[in-house]
């Protein structure tokens, strides 16, 4: 992917994939941390026990939602997310490309890809899920949906502190604030790159979930493979998901 297709954490004009102009906004998203330097991206409730891993030096990191004004009149009608970006630097990104899996980057021209099926992507310290979620057989009605204020469903719909849609959440068993940023995925279900830029010396700024609502693309990045479902271990889910999830741009 060029860098000149790529608008994640612009604000102003963008074309979306019709060529019709979209307008940019950013929002904070308040800070991930990542104390294993293993930022896991997924739809959280559907495969948060394996998430896709890339690796980033510890430590906490500003999240940030790209949305996009998709609404003919450009009058702020119709918003959607664009991209989710966990932003490991200030510096200007001067190339964007695929993340590498476990065992190296994708052939030219593929990319690994989230898989969403609840319409919501996150960022989450794939190592602190084990010991900061309760059982997962409590999950849905106990966390996700329980219709509490304190929900994970209730929070991405609440108008704050975070735009609806989006949420921060320290997760239930956290002992030292280990959290979960959530946000709505553009338009909904599909596969969505997942993609690192670097500044002109060669270092990471950011990880990315490029939704699929601006940009040039040659075909939809939300049409091929299903996530894996089988029941194994988790380490040997997150290889196992890589695999799965690479697709042909």
């Amino acid at each position: 992917m060029d860098i000149a297709d790529f608008y994640a954490l612009q604000t102003g004009p963008a074309p979306l994939g019709s060529g019709a102009p979209a307008k940019l906004t950013v929002h904070d998203l308040g800070n991930l941390r990542v104390p294993s330097g293993n930022v896991g991206a997924c739809d959280p409730f559907v495969s948060l026990e394996y998430p896709l891993v890339v690796q980033v030096p510890p430590g906490d990191f500003p999240v940030r939602v790209t949305v996009a004004d998709v609404s003919e009149e450009q009058d702020g009608s119709h918003l959607r997310e664009a991209y989710l970006s966990l932003v490991l630097s200030e510096a200007d990104s001067v190339t964007v490309e695929a993340v590498p899996g476990p065992d190296g980057p994708p052939p030219p021209g593929h990319y690994f890809t989230v898989g969403v099926d609840a319409g919501t992507v996150a960022f989450v310290d794939a190592k602190a899920v084990k010991r900061c979620m309760p059982d997962a057989t409590t999950w849905y009605e106990g966390v996700f949906d329980s219709d509490e204020a304190d929900s994970w469903f209730s929070r991405m719909d609440a108008d704050g502190p975070h735009p609806a849609g989006t949420a921060n959440i320290v997760m239930p068993l956290a002992s030292n604030g280990e959290n979960i940023v959530l946000s709505h995925s553009g338009w909904g279900d599909g596969f969505y790159w997942l993609l690192q830029t670097k500044d002109a010396e060669g270092n990471l700024t950011g990880i990315h979930v490029d939704l699929a609502v601006v940009g040039k693309f040659d075909e939809e990045p939300n049409d091929d493979k299903e996530a894996p479902t089988d029941a194994v271990s988790t380490v040997e889910k997150s290889k196992k998901s890589w695999l799965a999830n690479l697709l042909r741009r």
